[in-house]
């Protein structure tokens, strides 16, 4: 959490920079982070959530959205629980809470969830409450744990409320009756047993030596067994009997091993061989009863885990013969990793220890398949009260297991088809006439949930009066024949009186005798489609008339579109394109006057930084422009025949540190893929600014994945797309991202189009591609779904010709100096430029002359100088533009080398955007060196 909540952009928060924080904010910061028990603090205003990494786990799918978020807002489905305490905490008081109940949302569903937690205020100037901070623990699984506890409990109670023999649980020192089972109350009488003590119940025992045995059995924790001990009783309102009994005092502990009772339980040994001979007849029924037993699993292994006793149930379930496993170690029973985690012997320590353990795992059969098995392990005890085995009983559930997750995922399915489909889902049992509707009853028709009787006759009720019996008397023919099929159409009422025509239609379900049980339909709203039927009659008998009439306004709606349509682009434009050169001037202009102010203190050593934040932002200055161009299609390209494979490999390195450590980037090139003959420097700006767009899609990260391939365009397809058929190649950019809607998809190529929020984008991004695209002969397609990503897919023709090396960079250091002074004309109206230009080219070695405009170029092209190149602007004042002077130049020199440069290379000028021989374009702004080696390579051309 600590690299979370560094590279959390704090600065769009009230908090601001973590630097200026409180420093009480920051020392609690370190705490929470420091700490392995889950913490959160909330600050502020907006009480903005820090939290660790335990608090994280309690997130749970809220993280780490939730970082840096308001604390109600991050919890807005337990809001109502967390104002009343926060107000407490924010009025200076702390809060202590050890079990608050909460329906958590945070891992897609509702859950009831437990905490124990203390709100702590945080007090700051003034004893102004500036947060709070808060250390919880979640107790869910332990009070979950103590409701089945309780619920063991009470089945174990239930257990031995019906136990043959009698059963108390004595409490305390004073061994006060917690419990007496009803063998209890029949052997000893109908006595108040349940809240004294037991000396209090039976005063008749004192000197007898039982209550001297109890007080052994506490204060030493050994249990007691008794055989045939003789009691004598004075039964209320009765003479004494004397009565023998067999029965155990078991101490009973809590979880620190102190003894807190005694667990008695036994049998009335009075008639000692009767006992005996029936207990003899008992367990020969019981045997047998075991072994019909065919569903459990009952077998007995003696204190080392051995098997003793093998009953036909454990055959059937395990596989395993009783010769093969008497005297074999219960541990071929278990699983593998079981046995390795100390499983068999555990089972046995617990239920030595508490009299019971449960067996409810995994266990291994003889051909070793797995089944789920449910059972528990008790201990035998010989005369002496010693343990001498265990008996362990199973049942196999895994059929049931199987049974009850197919059963949760048919009502999931169920679930999610309601919710999924528009009409009213109902469901009827036709034995308790119970309706059940999805929630499309409230939606289509209005009947608030709480409104919605759930009974056939709520149904019937909202039938319109003159449909009802219709409709009842063909439902009932359908339940009471054979059939399994009904549908019908009638009105339904809606909320507010109104009727709505519906289909209906159900299936009914039938037990193995036939008769109808259950029967589950949909209701379609027709109310529309009838409408629109209607309407479309009433249109077609009108439609010559229509027509004319909407025709007409049409017009005028197209004209007034249109205008406003312009006048939005402009607004997009200017205001884009302001917000965006105010920024790069204002670095452009404060680098300069920064550098003015060093120079003045003779402090040149900065001077490089400014230089270079200058540069900076010329260079995204120009990138802009150039995005203009390139959506009007005026761009000039320098198209060179290019591997695309090369070319996206070249960029992998850029676009993984663009896209940022969250997103994961994927390239897929197609062997001999073809080259094409376009300008690299646009596709690779087309490239970069698809996965650009790719990453803003997928805030919370994803794959971008770039693939390249040979396409045959047919004429079908290309008249589809605007290209010609032939021979392409593609190039397209997907992510896993957000998707666009198709409103969206259609509007994706406009000028200014953008769902960015205002200055984070011009809306050109893909108008600029779609314009290089057009203008390299190809076209651009989009392919998008919401919520399953979008893939753009450039097509560019194929050249029939091998692919040119990649170009370099080479700076204005080592750029090509002249070879014997060569004289270049520099002709531009802008004396700063002209002076750059005639400046470096002076420093590489040039004889560089200068003219302010067309006609003074001229008069030097027309005098006797040596002219080896001519460098012009393209706009120049004076009614001589750049192409003009070009041409009078060629006229007197007719091998006269040109370089163009421009701020916009108008089509009108350069021949719809090719150059003639000899001819070359340089777009402004451009670096020196580039200037340089374009004029080196014009001269030797």
């Amino acid at each position: 959490m600590g690299a979370a909540m560094r590279g959390y952009d704090w600065d769009s928060t009230r908090l601001g920079s973590p630097a200026d924080w409180p420093a009480a904010l920051k020392t609690l910061i370190g705490v929470v982070l420091g700490s392995n028990q889950p913490m959160f603090v909330a600050w502020g205003e907006d009480h903005t959530l820090f939290y660790n990494d335990a608090y994280a786990a309690i997130l749970a799918d809220k993280h780490p959205g939730a970082l840096g978020q308001p604390f109600l807002q991050v919890w807005s489905e337990i809001a109502a629980d967390l104002v009343p305490i926060l107000q407490q905490a924010y009025q200076g008081l702390p809060v202590h809470m050890d079990d608050i109940t909460l329906m958590m949302q945070r891992r897609g569903y509702l859950e009831e969830t437990h905490f124990t937690f203390s709100y702590t205020p945080i007090r700051g100037v003034g004893a102004v409450i500036d947060g709070l901070f808060c250390a919880c623990t979640e107790i869910t699984e332990q009070v979950m744990a103590e409701r089945r506890r309780a619920a063991d409990v009470e089945r174990q109670r239930q257990l031995f409320e019906q136990a043959p023999g009698f059963i108390t649980i004595l409490q305390g020192p004073e061994h006060v009756f917690e419990f007496a089972n009803a063998s209890h109350r029949r052997l000893f009488g109908d006595r108040e047993f349940v809240g004294r003590t037991i000396r209090e119940v039976f005063p008749e025992l004192v000197g007898q030596g039982f209550f001297e045995r109890l007080d052994q059995v506490y204060q030493t924790g050994e249990r007691f067994v008794a055989d045939h001990s003789p009691i004598r009783l004075h039964s209320p309102g009765g003479p004494s009997v004397e009565r023998f009994l067999d029965f155990i005092c078991e101490p009973i502990r809590d979880d620190g091993g102190n003894v807190t009772g005694i667990f008695v339980e036994g049998h009335d040994a009075t008639e000692a061989r009767r006992a005996q001979a029936e207990l003899r007849e008992s367990e020969e029924r019981n045997r047998r009863i075991v072994e019909g037993v065919k569903d459990h699993s009952i077998f007995t292994v003696d204190t080392h885990n051995r098997i003793v006793d093998w009953t036909p149930g454990a055959e059937a379930v395990f596989g395993w013969a009783a010769e093969e496993v008497t005297g074999q170690s219960a541990e071929i029973l278990f699983t593998p990793e079981d046995c390795a985690a100390g499983i068999p012997a555990t089972e046995l320590a617990t239920a030595a220890a508490r009299g019971c353990a449960n067996d409810e795992r995994w266990h291994v059969r003889r051909d070793g398949a797995r089944f789920f098995a449910n059972g528990s392990v008790r201990p035998l005890h010989d005369a002496d009260g010693s343990i001498t085995g265990f008996i362990k009983i199973a049942r196999d559930e895994t059929e049931r297991r199987a049974a009850e997750a197919a059963l949760r995922e048919t009502e999931q399915r169920y679930r999610l088809a309601a919710k999924a489909t528009n009409d009213a889902i109902w469901d009827w049992n036709l034995l308790t006439d119970r309706v059940d509707w999805n929630e499309a009853v409230s939606v289509l028709f209005g009947h608030a949930p709480e409104q919605v009787e759930p009974t056939g006759d709520w149904w019937i009720r909202h039938i319109h009066p003159d449909d009802r019996d219709r409709v009842g008397d063909a439902i009932h023919a359908v339940i009471d024949g054979a059939g399994d099929q009904w549908a019908a159409e009638y009105r339904f009422r809606r909320s507010d009186g109104t009727y709505a025509d519906v289909f209906d239609r159900g299936h009914v379900f039938r037990d193995d005798q036939g008769r109808a049980i259950r029967m589950i339909g949909a209701m379609l709203d027709l109310t529309e489609r009838k409408r629109a039927e209607d309407a479309l009659r009433e249109l077609n008998e009108t439609l010559e008339t229509r027509v004319s009439e909407r025709t007409a306004e049409l017009m005028v709606a197209q004209d007034a579109l249109r205008q406003a349509q312009k006048m939005e682009a402009v607004g997009q434009l200017t205001g884009g394109l302001a917000h965006d050169f105010n920024n790069l001037l204002t670095g452009i202009s404060g680098s300069l006057e920064m550098m003015q102010i060093r120079v003045a203190q003779g402090r040149t050593a900065d001077v490089e930084r400014y230089v270079n934040a200058a540069q900076g932002a010329a260079k995204r200055a120009a990138a802009l422009t150039h995005r203009l161009l390139a959506f009007s299609r005026r761009q000039t390209l320098a198209p060179k025949p290019t591997n695309v494979n090369g070319l996206v490999s070249g960029m992998e390195e850029l676009i993984r540190r663009t896209a940022g450590p969250e997103i994961e980037l994927e390239t897929v090139s197609t062997a001999g893929l073809w080259p094409s003959l376009i300008d690299p420097s646009q596709l690779e700006n087309a490239v970069l600014n698809l996965c650009i767009n790719a990453r803003d899609a997928m805030p919370d990260g994803g794959t971008i994945t770039i693939e390249t391939a040979n396409r045959w365009i047919d004429r079908r397809m290309a008249e589809q797309r605007g290209m010609e058929p032939g021979q392409y190649i593609s190039l397209c950019v997907s992510d896993t991202g957000t998707g666009m809607a198709p409103d969206v998809i259609a509007k994706a190529f406009d000028p200014f189009f953008t769902t960015k929020p205002l200055g984070e984008g011009t809306g050109l991004g893909l108008s600029m591609i779609y314009g290089f695209a057009k203008q390299s002969g190809g076209s651009v397609a989009i392919y998008s779904e919401l919520e399953q990503g979008t893939m753009v897919c450039i097509y560019l023709p194929r050249h029939l010709g091998e692919a040119d090396a990649a170009d370099g960079e080479i700076g204005i250091e080592k750029a090509p100096r002249a070879d014997e002074g060569e004289t270049v004309l520099v002709v531009d109206d802008e004396p700063t430029v002209r002076m750059l230009v005639a400046e470096v080219l002076t420093d590489l070695g040039y004889n560089a002359i200068e003219a302010a405009d067309g006609a003074a170029g001229l008069q030097v092209l027309n005098s006797d100088l040596r002219i080896d190149l001519l460098v012009t602007d393209v706009g120049l004042p004076g009614g001589l533009n750049g192409r003009q002077v070009a041409d009078a130049a060629r006229a007197v020199r007719p091998d006269l080398k040109v370089l163009f440069i421009t701020g916009y290379a108008e089509n009108a000028v350069l021949s719809h955007g090719h150059l003639d021989p000899g001819m070359h374009v340089l777009t402004k702004p451009f670096a020196m060196d580039v200037l340089a080696t374009r004029i080196k390579e014009l001269i030797q051309d």
